[in-house]
């Protein structure tokens, strides 16, 4: 019977250790959610990158074709390129308190792209809506 609270302590130890592995781990600033963002994007880690987004249905549609294209349309080579490419942070334009556009590229495909970077209940996610819209400006 002694070996029961042993045995217990063990299961929770490993229960525990199993939900260690926390996806739902917050970014300390903007540029540090923006640089989480694009290197779970680029790693292909879009379950990771899920819990970097603003949570609505429009995100999570850009979010669901990204994951699509990487899985059945990008080639071997581009993957292996963007999980080696590291990233470029080009210019950050802070809006306000709770708004920052963050400007980068990465070192495979040199291609500038922006991301909006939104304080939501003290947490720094991506709105990937201000990447796709028809006007890029920083005033959003």
């Amino acid at each position: 019977m002694k070996s029961l609270p042993i045995i217990s302590g063990i299961c929770l130890l490993l229960f525990s250790a199993c939900n260690s592995n926390d996806t739902n781990a917050t970014s300390e600033n903007d540029v540090d959610a923006a640089r989480n963002f694009i290197r779970a994007a680029l790693d292909g880690q879009y379950k990771e990158a899920q819990n970097l987004i603003v949570t609505d249905s429009v995100n999570q549609q850009y979010l669901d074709a990204f994951a699509t294209n990487y899985r059945e349309r990008m080639s071997g080579e581009d993957k292996r390129g963007y999980r080696e490419a590291s990233i470029n942070i080009h210019d950050i334009h802070t809006i306000n308190d709770s708004v920052t556009i963050v400007h980068y590229s990465n070192s495979y495909k040199k291609t500038q792209d922006s991301l909006k970077v939104v304080r939501q209940n003290n947490n720094w996610l991506i709105d990937l809506k201000y990447s796709f819209s028809a006007a890029d400006s920083t005033q959003r």
